[in-house]
């Protein structure tokens, strides 16, 4: 079954928010790397690779479906940033905007009755818990660590493997 037009064209503008995602972590990892955060801005490159990952992944499926895939305008990301926490702050509050327009992208499938992009959908809704829930923790780590561990945490996300 082709997808519609109204559901591509909700696939395009998530396949753009994905790949504006992409370029603010990027973003928060040169601000990282420019400070000497070598760990955050290795976690922060991931992720950025992650979301970009996101962008391909949609568009294969609005491709796969006889739909075409575009990306639209991208805005410029926010460049200036205070310290690591406030960076992780932005970065969560970001998730849950995401989590939101995922959650619009998968109410327009159902109300479309499109089970294909229902069922694909679903499986960002529950990335997105994931998502949020790894900034969490690491939001948890600032705050039980007091700030005056801020290295021990870059380390600890300096460890983080690619998915």
């Amino acid at each position: 079954m082709d997808i519609s037009k109204k559901m591509q064209d909700a696939f395009n503008a998530q396949i753009t928010q994905e790949l504006y995602s992409s370029n603010l972590y990027l973003e928060m990892a040169f601000w990282f790397r420019k400070e000497g955060w070598n760990g955050f801005a290795s976690w922060m490159t991931k992720q950025s690779a992650e979301e970009k990952n996101h962008a391909l992944r949609m568009a294969d499926f609005v491709l796969n479906r006889g739909g075409e895939a575009h990306v639209g305008a991208i805005d410029a990301p926010q460049t200036d940033f205070k310290d690591p926490k406030q960076i992780f702050e932005t970065t969560m509050d970001h998730e849950k905007k995401v989590s939101d327009l995922i959650y619009q992208l998968a109410e327009k499938a159902e109300e479309e009755k499109d089970r294909a992009s229902v069922n694909f959908i679903d499986t960002f809704v529950d990335e997105q818990v994931e998502e949020e829930k790894s900034v969490r923790d690491i939001l948890n780590l600032f705050r039980h660590r007091d700030g005056h561990t801020v290295a021990n945490i870059d380390d600890i996300l300096g460890a983080r493997k690619e998915e």
